[in-house]
């Protein structure tokens, strides 16, 4: 179908391509005997749970927000894990979760009767202190990490009332990765093993993406899995969503600044793409490259927030952008519309799904009413 038939800005998910993905994701799990469960802080847009359902029956939550999604849009408990419970969210969240996971000692202590009287399944989230990842933002295997509990503190043993581990260390990491991980986790953890009922390995591993080894993740997973007798979990949220959808917007200025061109589009990097400035990440296009060797225009683009830095270096285009041109960026699902915000009044792109037969809807449109509702 024509771009020109969608408007602008707006994220688009491709079905197809969903489900795809989904279908790969429900064979590893398979395979591999185990639990694979859609973690939202990488992927919340529950118009597309429906699809979603069809291939795997589980969700994680990071917080009350997320557990309600899940109870009403997955129909069914979360497994959650927050780095802090407060006190009046946490009975409503411990009657809509099946499993939860705390980040302290400190917090199972204060908690952990009433899991006790609602029957969840309780575990500990560790650290191993051993990760690939390499951007310190999203790395939380560091030393001095507040993000999980380390050996010394778990010397003794397992606390009475929690049946399971949570690791997550990992970012689009690959299955060697996660094999390292492992090592980690026995030497560091392994006393814990043979008590433990289940262990969560979080998120990061990015099996969707082309070259990675499924074969592999399967059999580190089924090795481990019999060796200390466990149910394993894992919680990916990028794999769902991974190259699933694009972000159409359109030129709306182009500035000439001492030889650099910047084309001005209808959307934010700062708003709607913050990965693009944190990782950093350089989504490719649809109508231009990354690699500005051998490109006749060359462009920077720019959001159309006031902040100084919302913009990426020049990409490099064939022909000269002109007003109302489009520019598709591609990748834009996973980590996007959960970590949007309208900074400035930007206003959120609409949301639309593309169906196998190429027939688009939109299924969320923004307005002034969004913007305000969020404020006071």
């Amino acid at each position: 179908m024509s771009l020109n038939t969608i408007p602008s800005p707006c994220f688009v998910l491709e079905e197809e391509k969903l489900r795809r993905n989904l279908a790969l994701i429900q064979d590893v799990s398979q395979r591999a005997e185990i639990d694979i469960i859609l973690a939202f802080k990488g992927f919340s847009m529950w118009s597309a749970f429906p699809i979603v359902r069809e291939y795997i029956s589980g969700a994680t939550a990071s917080s009350l927000n997320e557990m309600l999604l899940c109870n009403e849009h997955m129909k069914t408990a979360s497994h959650t894990y927050c780095v802090a419970y407060a006190d009046q969210d946490f009975d409503q969240i411990c009657e809509g979760s099946s499993h939860l996971t705390f980040n302290s000692l400190q917090q199972f202590e204060r908690f952990k009767h009433k899991c006790a009287e609602q029957k969840v399944s309780v575990g500990l989230r560790i650290n191993p202190e051993e990760s690939d990842v390499e951007t310190a933002l999203y790395n939380p295997a560091s030393p001095h990490s507040r993000l999980g509990i380390t050996k010394d503190e778990l010397s003794g043993g397992l606390p009475e009332g929690v049946e399971g581990l949570h690791v997550h260390v990992l970012c689009e990491s690959t299955s060697y990765a996660l094999e390292k991980v492992l090592k980690a986790v026995e030497e560091k953890f392994g006393h814990l093993l043979p008590k433990a009922q289940w262990l969560n390995l979080g998120g990061g591993h990015l099996m969707t993406r082309k070259g990675y080894d499924t074969d592999h993740l399967v059999q580190i997973l089924r090795d481990f899995k019999t060796k200390h007798d466990l149910k394993i979990i894992l919680e990916p949220g990028s794999a769902f969503a991974w190259e699933t959808g694009f972000l159409k917007t359109t030129v709306l200025d182009v500035v000439s600044r001492n030889g650099v061109n910047t084309a001005i589009i209808d959307a934010s990097f700062t708003c709607h793409m913050p990965d693009c400035l944190e990782m950093p990440y350089r989504p490719n296009l649809i109508e231009g490259s990354r690699e500005v060797e051998g490109k006749k225009f060359l462009y920077r683009l720019g959001g159309v927030s006031c902040l100084a830095g919302d913009f990426l270096e020049e990409y490099g285009f064939d022909q000269e952008l002109k007003i109302g041109d489009s520019i598709t960026f591609l990748d834009m699902i996973h980590y996007t519309m959960v970590k949007t915000s309208t900074f400035n009044g930007v206003p959120h792109p609409s949301i639309g799904i593309l169906t196998p037969g190429g027939t688009f809807k939109i299924v969320k449109e923004f307005g002034y009413e969004d913007f305000r509702n969020r404020l006071s």
